[in-house]
C-alpha cells in the first residue's frame, strides 16, 4: 500500500508535469507570453490552496465545539 506521504508527492508531481505540459503545448503553438503566463497561474494556484488547507491544522468537530460552550456555560471543569 502507498503511504500518505508518497500519495502525496506523486500526486503533487502529477500536478506539476501536467502544469509543465500545458504552458509547454502552449508555448509551442505560439501563444503569446501572457497567455502562457495564466495558464501557470491557473494551474498552479489550486495546488497552492491544498497545500494551504492540507498543513493547516484540522478544523474541530461539532462534538469539540459543543462541548466547549457547554463548559464555558457551565463554569465546570
Amino acid at each position: 500500500m502507498v503511504s500518505t506521504a508518497a500519495r502525496t508527492w506523486l500526486l503533487g508531481s502529477g500536478w506539476l508535469a501536467t502544469l509543465v505540459v500545458i504552458v509547454a503545448s502552449s508555448v509551442a503553438m505560439g501563444a503569446r507570453l501572457s497567455t502562457s503566463a495564466f495558464l501557470l497561474v491557473v494551474c498552479a494556484v489550486p495546488m497552492g490552496v491544498m497545500l494551504l488547507i492540507g498543513l493547516s491544522a484540522p478544523s474541530p468537530t461539532v462534538a469539540e465545539i459543543l462541548y466547549s460552550v457547554n463548559n464555558k456555560q457551565d463554569g465546570r471543569r
